[in-house]
């Protein structure tokens, strides 16, 4: 879980890594605090800051702390296969980001939230644990006791205009949504730079 004031992070990072910095209103802040700022020199970052930045953004879109983090890279680069890859489906494959994928969430903080509350089940069992990985066959449900509480409240507007990932079979009808495929991202689909990620665990 990240903590700390978003809006600050993400100006650091220079990337816009969470939800609600996501938006015009910031987007706008930023231009004009860089245009305040266009006359004087950036201080240039060395290789090590650059990609220390780059994992930290990677950390922060995906709302996981240190060791965790570093433990899925280590994982990719142990596992056969591309690192790349391989890194990015274990981040993906999060429960707590699947149901954000899904629009079950507005965002991946409340898909923490909402999974470690017990309102998600997986295969008809409740998860409680965010960093559950989801794999190809398991179906996606609501608690029964859940669908009526507010934070659903307007399931069915977000459900209407929210893209699906092609990995992800939806039945709105049933609320009810399986894992058909792998996720598949490339580095146009990610805010940070995943070779810099690698680089900066194997220095």
């Amino acid at each position: 879980m990240i903590n700390g004031p978003k809006y600050k992070i993400a100006r650091r990072l220079g990337a816009p890594v969470f939800e609600k910095t996501q938006t015009q209103k910031f987007v706008l802040r930023e231009s004009n605090r860089k245009l305040a700022k266009s006359t004087k020199k950036p201080k240039a970052k060395s290789d090590f800051g650059n990609r220390l930045n780059e994992k930290q953004k990677a950390r922060m879109v995906y709302g996981v702390g240190e060791r965790q983090f570093s433990n899925y890279v280590a994982k990719a680069i142990a596992t056969k296969g591309s690192s790349s890859d391989i890194l990015l489906r274990a981040l993906e494959s999060r429960l707590d980001n699947t149901v954000t994928r899904l629009a079950l969430a507005t965002t991946r903080a409340f898909g923490r939230q909402m999974v470690s509350h017990g309102h998600i089940l997986v295969n008809g069992t409740r998860v409680t644990i965010p960093s559950f990985s989801v794999s190809i066959g398991d179906k996606i449900t609501i608690r029964e006791g859940s669908k009526k509480k507010p934070l659903f409240a307007k399931l069915d507007e977000r459900l209407a205009t929210n893209s699906v990932p092609v990995w992800i079979k939806a039945d709105h009808a049933k609320k009810e949504w399986e894992i058909v495929g792998s996720p598949k991202l490339t580095q146009a689909d990610v805010l940070f730079d995943i070779a810099s990620v690698f680089e900066f665990y194997s220095r």
